[in-house]
This record gives C-alpha cells, sequence and structure tokens, in this order.
C-alpha cells in the first residue's frame, strides 16, 4: 500500500539459519529493526502491529518529504545494542598437559582475579571431533594428527567466560529512545568500546600472566556460538542453574502430617531436588529462617513452633527457580490469603490455630546463598579411577560425576608409584594384599580427583558401591562398580572412607592449599 516508489524492503534474518543468531535461538522475540542507507535507525520488539504500522508509515512519509526536497534529514544518532554486548562469551580450553601439571586451578584463579566471570567450565575427554572443531584453524599443519591424538588421551577443563564489567541496569535506560530520538543522558559510549575489547584483551591476560601456554582461547563471536552446541549444548539451562536455586523449607507440622503431598507438588511444578535433608533446627538456625517475621506478634510461638520437632530442608532447581518457588508460596501470613492466593502453598498447606506460611523460601538469591552454604556446606573428598578403566568407560563415569551434582575441583593423571600410592592408599599399605594393589596401580595412569558437593563422601561411597563388584552387581546393580568392576582388585574405582581419610589423602596428593574442606 505504501510501497509505489518502492522505498520499503522487508528481509527476515531467522535464527535458525545463522550461524551468528544460534546463541539467541529460543531466547529471543520478534525485532524489527528499521534501517536507511545501512544505518539502524529504529528498532521495535515484539510483534506490535499497530506500532510498526505507524512507525513505517512514518518514516515513509518522511522519506518522500526529503526526496521531494519539503525538508531536510534529521540526523540519526547511534544506535546501541547492549542486549548482544551482555552476552559475548570466550571459550578457554585448558590442554591435558596442563591439567597433568596441576595448572587447571591456578589458571581458573587468575582468569577471575581479573575480574573476568567463568560462566560454565566442565572436565572432559575430548573427542576427535571436538578437537577437530576447535582447532580447526590449523588443520593444515604437518603434525596435526600427531596433536589431535595427544589431545584426546587426557582430561581437559572447557571454560565459557563473559567480561565481568558493570552492565547499564536495563536495556532501556542504555538504548535509543526511539518515539522520540533523543539519546538517552550519560550514553555510555566508552563503555561499549571497553565492553568489546575486553574480550580481546583476554589472551593478553593469559599471556601477561604466563599461563597462555596452557590454554587456548576462541573469542570469536560466530566460532563462540558454534563451539557452545559442541561442548555445551545446554548451556542456557547451564548457565542459569545458581539463578534458579534456592532452598525451601517444611515446618515440623507439615513435615509429620503432610510432606508427601508437598513433594508431588514440588516435582510436578518442574523443580528438581538437588539436596534433601531432615534436621532439628536450634533456636539460632530457627530465628535465622525467621528474620522476617521478627515484629510480629506471634514471633515467639514461631520459634517454638520451629524447634517441635524435624524440618526438611531442600536445595531446588529449575528455570527462575526462585522467584517460581516464592510465588508458589504465597504470603508469609495466613492471614493475608484472599482471592488473590487461593492456590497458594500458604493457603492449601494452613494449619489451624498457626498464623504463618508452613513452608519457607529464601528471599533472595543472596539469601538462598547463605541458607545452602550454612544448611548444606561443602564437603570434598579424594576419589580415584583405576588404570584398567578404558577411555570410553572414563567418560561414562565423568558423566555419572557431574549428573550427580559434584563439581570436580582438582585431578591429576598420574602412573601411581609406591610413594605415589602411599599418598591414596596409606589406610591399607600394611595390609597383606597390599602389594597386589600396588601391582594393579602400575599398570597404567590413574585418574585422582578431588570432588565436592554436599554430602560428598557418603554420596560418592553410595555411587561406587561395594569394594567387590560381584556383590556390587547384586546389592547395587548400577553402581559404578557393578558396571566397570572387573574383580575386587580391579573394581574401577576409589573413594575415602570418612573424613579425616579424605582431607589427609586430598593433602597428601595436592598439597593442603588444594583441600577446600575446614
Amino acid at each position: 500500500e505504501l510501497n509505489e516508489d518502492e522505498l520499503l524492503h522487508f528481509v527476515v534474518a531467522e535464527a535458525d539459519s545463522i550461524v551468528t543468531l544460534h546463541s539467541f535461538k529460543d531466547k529471543c522475540e520478534p525485532v524489527f529493526l528499521l534501517s536507511l542507507n545501512g544505518k539502524i535507525i529504529a528498532k521495535i520488539e515484539g510483534a506490535n502491529a499497530p506500532l510498526i504500522n505507524r512507525k513505517v508509515t512514518n518514516l515513509i512519509n518522511e522519506e518522500r518529504k526529503i526526496v521531494a526536497g519539503e525538508m531536510e534529514r534529521p540526523e540519526k544518532i547511534k544506535f546501541y545494542f547492549f542486549s548482544f554486548l551482555e552476552e559475548h562469551y570466550s571459550i578457554i580450553l585448558i590442554r591435558p598437559d596442563a591439567v597433568v601439571n596441576n595448572k587447571a586451578l591456578e589458571i581458573k584463579k587468575k582468569i577471575i582475579k581479573e575480574g573476568y566471570v567463568i560462566e560454565v567450565e566442565e572436565a572432559m575427554m575430548l573427542t576427535e571431533g571436538q578437537v577437530r572443531d576447535f582447532y580447526g584453524q590449523i588443520e593444515d599443519e604437518p603434525d596435526f594428527e600427531d596433536f589431535v591424538s595427544l589431545m584426546t588421551t587426557g582430561l581437559s577443563y572447557v571454560l565459557v567466560v563473559s567480561p565481568g564489567n558493570e552492565k547499564p541496569d536495563s536495556l532501556e535506560e542504555a538504548q535509543l529512545d526511539i518515539e522520540s530520538n533523543e539519546p538517552p543522558e550519560d550514553l555510555p559510549e566508552a563503555e561499549v568500546n571497553d565492553t568489546l575489547t575486553t574480550m580481546k584483551n583476554l589472551q593478553a591476560l593469559l599471556d601477561r600472566q604466563h599461563i597462555s601456554q596452557y590454554c587456548d582461547i576462541e573469542d570469536d563471536a560466530t566460532n563462540v556460538a558454534r563451539l557452545l552446541d559442541v561442548f555445551f549444548p545446554d548451556f542456557k539451562l547451564m548457565k542459569s542453574r545458581n539463578e534458579g536455586k534456592t532452598m525451601a523449607l517444611l515446618r515440623p507440622d507439615l513435615v509429620h502430617e503432610r510432606k508427601d503431598e508437598v513433594l508431588d507438588i514440588i516435582e510436578a511444578e518442574g523443580f528438581k531436588i538437588l539436596y534433601q535433608r531432615q534436621t532439628e533446627l536450634s533456636e539460632e538456625e530457627a530465628q535465622m529462617l525467621c528474620e522476617e517475621y521478627e515484629n510480629e506478634d506471634y514471633y515467639d510461638k514461631l520459634i517454638e513452633n520451629m524447634m517441635s520437632g524435624p524440618s526438611l530442608l531442600l536445595v531446588l532447581l529449575r528455570e527462575n527457580g526462585l522467584q517460581y518457588w516464592k510465588k508458589l508460596l504465597g504470603p508469609t501470613n495466613v492471614n493475608e490469603v484472599n482471592e488473590d492466593f487461593p492456590e497458594s502453598l500458604c493457603a492449601r498447606f494452613a494449619m489451624d490455630g498457626l498464623p504463618f506460611n508452613q513452608l519457607y523460601g529464601s528471599d533472595s538469591s543472596e539469601i538462598a546463598q547463605r541458607d545452602i552454604e550454612y544448611f548444606f556446606p561443602l564437603q570434598s573428598t579424594l576419589a580415584l579411577i583405576k588404570p584398567h578403566v578404558t577411555h570410553e568407560q572414563r567418560e561414562i563415569i565423568l558423566k555419572i560425576i557431574k549428573d550427580s551434582g559434584f563439581e570436580l575441583t582438582q585431578l591429576k593423571e598420574i602412573v601411581l608409584t609406591p610413594e605415589e600410592a602411599k599418598k591414596v592408599y596409606f589406610r591399607i599399605e600394611k595390609k597383606e594384599f597390599y602389594k597386589d594393589v600396588l601391582a594393579v596401580l602400575a599398570e597404567g595412569p590413574s585418574l585422582i580427583m578431588v570432588l565436592t558437593r554436599w554430602n560428598a563422601i557418603a554420596e560418592w561411597r553410595r555411587l561406587i558401591g561395594t569394594v567387590d563388584p560381584e556383590e556390587a552387581r547384586l546389592l547395587s546393580p548400577e553402581s559404578i562398580r557393578a558396571r566397570f568392576g572387573i574383580n575386587i582388585l580391579k573394581n574401577a574405582v576409589h573413594g575415602a572412607s570418612n573424613t579425616l581419610e579424605a582431607s589427609e589423602a586430598i593433602s597428601r596428593v595436592f598439597g593442603d592449599d588444594e583441600n577446600p574442606e575446614n
């Protein structure tokens, strides 16, 4: 209707078909960009047909007047896309030789110290395809095939890193006001340039810190988008784990009477229960979780109730989990339940004579972190994958470790000499069968790891199963020893039995500074 003089042209860019846009797949809405002579002069977010129609009509009419000489072309200002800048990543690959030489933790510490954020990290045995994808630019070099072989024989770390610069509080505050054509006050152009150059400086940081020989970096946006799919196909979910994590609590009366009902709702609402424990709270702990009720006249009654029996503590995870759990909970006070919150958990699980919500949720990400660290303190254990385990089996075991909520905080791959083996197996070195253990360990390199999570020692022991694989196949057929163990000596994996043994072994193998458990 408007285009008799062919002023208007329409082009569609679909995230599915353009590599540069892959990182926006499944998390973007339609965006209409209006450009003139190759420069973007307006932007409309969302499928707002009336607004689009009005804006296009106005711009076309304005352009006709300019062509006819009836008005001068207004000066257009620059248009910034902070939403893109906020998602600029680099990928750092820490090579197997660095991992063997115990350099991974040092590299990560230096990156963080310089203000960068490690969004996602994972220790992995690289496949040949992954090596070729990352190092495609050097595939024509004569020794490339030897390099691929070297890179697939040991454990590497892959990190997704973003600049830790302070960003604008919101996109609206930092972008052009389309309707007024007025630039926002204090438009931070220098900040834009700093953000774009920060990732370039990451390579300089690695050089300056004398760690570039241990790792390689990819910071081209197109290549990073492609490699995210290669290494972290679930990157969006992985990145949002901390944002989606919260702590929940069922008060004693609810635990006693209707615990299973609440757990069913939690599952139905899409939450994953990462950790759970049932415990009786001290007065200090009860007060910590009831801060919002301090000024209520029933505060003392609430504290008494919280100490009357075991409470159930849960660490929950789902996308936007903290806010979603708060929404499910409803108001903190039963008396505030009205027509707006009839289906809230506060309303559904109210107890006669008790005016407070029978469930608790952390109020903010900071409070959630405090609650989780206090009630689910991290613990570390020493774990070992034995030489007879194949490359493919090792990958499966590492995936089991990851899926079970462990963080691989330290590792080294070495052939255990009698002297090195003593650091791990000091508890049994005087046993008659110890010489047989040494013979098995001398057959090839073992992978020694520090695994960290809440209740790590007991959880790792549960995952690996009993010492004898035959017995494990009867008692816990899904355990690691049941699946990959051959006999009582070649039983695939080892784990510390208790806190003292774990702490001592970690200190002996990695040094006191590498033991994160206190």
